[in-house]
């Protein structure tokens, strides 16, 4: 069998601030969990994990922050152009950094883009037609 795409990582230099970032992304994740330096919760089906830079280090001491850029892209299905919208003004008005403000993409989608606590990009999108 080959293999499979099983976990989706997170390297989070303040586990707290990422968690509430990803609870408003749908993630049910216990209050209790923004202590931890290893946390895991499963969202449409998708598992994904946030260590602290000291959890990654502690079995990668050479480990350093990647510059000049993400090396990863998460993007989160919504259930229509309105709602990538609201969304988007949700989060920027909890403090979030919007990296591109909605647009209509010539792909055929409503997207936006903002940053996570760690500066990852998280894109958000919708069919136009709302629905597919």
């Amino acid at each position: 069998m080959p293999p499979r795409l099983d976990l989706v990582g997170i390297i989070v230099q303040d586990m707290a601030v990422s968690l509430a970032f990803y609870r408003r992304l749908g993630f049910d994740i216990p209050a209790e969990a923004d202590t931890e330096g290893h946390v895991e919760s499963t969202a449409g089906g998708l598992r994904v994990a946030w260590d602290t830079v000291e959890v990654i280090q502690s079995f990668d001491p050479d480990w350093t922050a990647p510059v000049g850029g993400q090396r990863i892209g998460l993007a989160f299905r919504c259930d229509s152009p309105t709602e990538v919208d609201a969304l988007h003004s949700e989060l920027t008005a909890a403090g979030y950094v919007s990296h591109k403000q909605p647009w209509d993409a010539f792909w055929g989608q409503r997207y936006a883009v903002v940053r996570d606590p760690d500066d990852n990009p998280v894109d958000l999108f919708a069919p136009l037609g709302g629905s597919g």
